[in-house]
């Protein structure tokens, strides 16, 4: 898919993983609509760009109707979409069962709105939307879904089991996902990235961070943001890729803590 001039939704765009991949998609002449709870670090990447080139819309991505009534707005703004990226996601630190107690149930569903509901819920408008828009591709494509798991999701470590589980249902809806939408033109694919240097890293201690940098296989160092956005371009262009899950991550392996 030639990305000149196509339309994309970046949830989690106002920062880290997703702010990097709204500048990769503008490089490429790609109108970006960012899905996010930060107007401020929104507004940031706006002035960057230019409100021709980038809007922003309040969206909780668990919720129903905020997607629904923002994905229809992006389609009146720019006229189509054909690029879906969902980033949003959170996590936090709990066991099963520990000196805590067990795991508060709230804690738990608080990461599966998100990361679960909210990838399904945004990806079926997404697809809704791009199912009403011409081909833009030879083969009759009409865009990509291209949604964020983590390498969490194969090697969870102690503490992060609705973040594993979360991502590994992210990982389990991508084919299911690629077959559905076969008939409308819209391929499915999963960045799973490992360890990303995000500002989150930027308050450990120098030897935390030098343990993490050695844990990884080669390059000996954390990911940049730059290079998941690489690769989210390369999914978005390169129409033979369909219901993969693309690990992203040096070669490391977790190890459980």
């Amino acid at each position: 898919m030639n990305l000149e001039g196509k339309i994309a939704i970046v949830t989690g765009g106002a920062s880290g993983l997703g702010e990097a991949t709204v500048d990769a998609y503008v490089a490429k002449g790609v109108k970006v609509a960012i899905f996010d709870m930060n107007a401020d670090r929104a507004a940031a990447v706006i002035e960057r760009h230019g409100a021709d080139q980038v809007i922003f819309h309040a969206v909780n991505v668990s919720d129903e109707d905020s997607v629904k009534e923002a994905v229809s707005a992006v389609t009146s703004h720019f006229g189509g979409l054909h690029i879906c990226n969902n980033y949003a996601g959170i996590g936090n630190a709990n066991k099963t069962f520990g000196k805590k107690g067990v795991f508060p149930m709230d804690e738990y569903m608080k990461v599966v709105m998100v990361n679960q509901v909210g990838t399904f819920n945004v990806s079926r408008f997404a697809a809704e939307a791009m199912a009403n828009c011409e081909p833009v591709t030879p083969d009759g494509g009409r865009g990509v879904i291209i949604n964020t798991a983590s390498i969490a999701a194969y090697e969870g470590q102690i503490g992060q089991l609705a973040y594993s589980a979360t991502k590994g249902a992210v990982v389990g809806m991508t084919l299911p996902m690629a077959r559905d939408l076969v008939p409308y033109g819209i391929r499915v694919n999963t960045i799973v990235p490992g360890l990303i240097h995000t500002p989150l890293f930027d308050m450990l201690p120098e030897p935390a961070y030098k343990s993490l940098e050695s844990s990884v296989l080669y390059p000996q160092r954390l990911g940049k943001p730059e290079e998941i956005a690489h690769l989210s371009v390369f999914i978005a262009e390169n129409d033979y890729l369909n219901g993969e899950c693309v690990r992203l991550d040096g070669g490391i392996r977790m190890q459980p803590r």
